[in-house]
């Protein structure tokens, strides 16, 4: 890992959504313990045990002089009309694009993008660790993956175990913004759909010493509310 740095890592919090399986509110500002779920999210995200992230920003499409309190970048889609997680993936990468290498704030440019969801509030706190291992040492050829993506254990409607993969959760190279502008473009919307184009390594987190709950997402405010009787790990 000693080529990983992850202060070339632009991460980003997913809050762009409208929020209509919770009645339409920001779902990113509502309270978990006291604190609003994306706030969890930014804590998560500092707290890698691969280090900080170089940068870690909000995608939010409203509230954004709320968001900015936290003293992270605010960005709205690009892409307008609530066009769904890849509008915040472009978005991200759009900026990654715009820093050239020297730039104070990005001395060797921003080279990956880590996303994770606003709703998911307790996502692992070795998540960049374990998708950057994946990705630079993935078998494609002689290359490794251009994307690693969260995979983690659920049931299946017939209520066998099985490894999802969480595709809003990923480490991607910024090298593929013109892939994911031109998919955008042609009126994709779907994250896997877009992934499966590129090498895409999905990254099992499922050992014994992971949260089973660690991708949890509160959809509902009945789910976020459930979220309040288990208390967050910190390890």
């Amino acid at each position: 890992m000693a080529q990983f740095d992850p202060r070339e890592v632009c991460a980003v919090v997913l809050a762009g959504g409208m929020g209509s399986r919770m009645g339409g509110v920001d779902k990113g500002l509502q309270l978990l313990a006291g604190q609003p779920l994306a706030g969890h999210c930014v804590q998560r995200l500092q707290a890698q045990t691969l280090g900080a992230p170089g940068l870690i920003a909000i995608n939010a499409n409203r509230n954004a002089d709320l968001y900015a309190r936290w003293g992270c970048p605010v960005w709205a889609d690009e892409l307008k009309g609530y066009a769904g997680p890849l509008a915040g993936f472009e978005t991200a990468l759009q900026y990654c694009s715009s820093r050239p290498a020297g730039d104070a704030a990005a001395p060797e440019g921003y080279r990956y993008l880590l996303t994770v969801a606003c709703d998911t509030p307790r996502f692992p706190l070795d998540l960049m660790d374990r998708l950057a291992q994946a990705l630079e040492f993935a078998a494609f050829g002689s290359q490794g993956a251009d994307i690693a993506v969260a995979g983690a254990r659920e049931r299946d409607d017939k209520g066998q175990w099985t490894l999802r993969p969480q595709p809003v959760f990923c480490l991607l190279r910024t090298t593929l913004a013109p892939s994911l502008q031109a998919f955008l473009a042609s009126g994709g919307r779907k994250v896997d759909a877009w992934t499966a184009q590129h090498r895409t390594v999905v990254v099992a987190f499922d050992q014994a010493q992971d949260d089973p709950q660690a991708f949890f997402n509160a959809n509902t405010l009945a789910e976020l509310r459930s979220l309040e009787s288990t208390p967050l790990r910190t390890v």
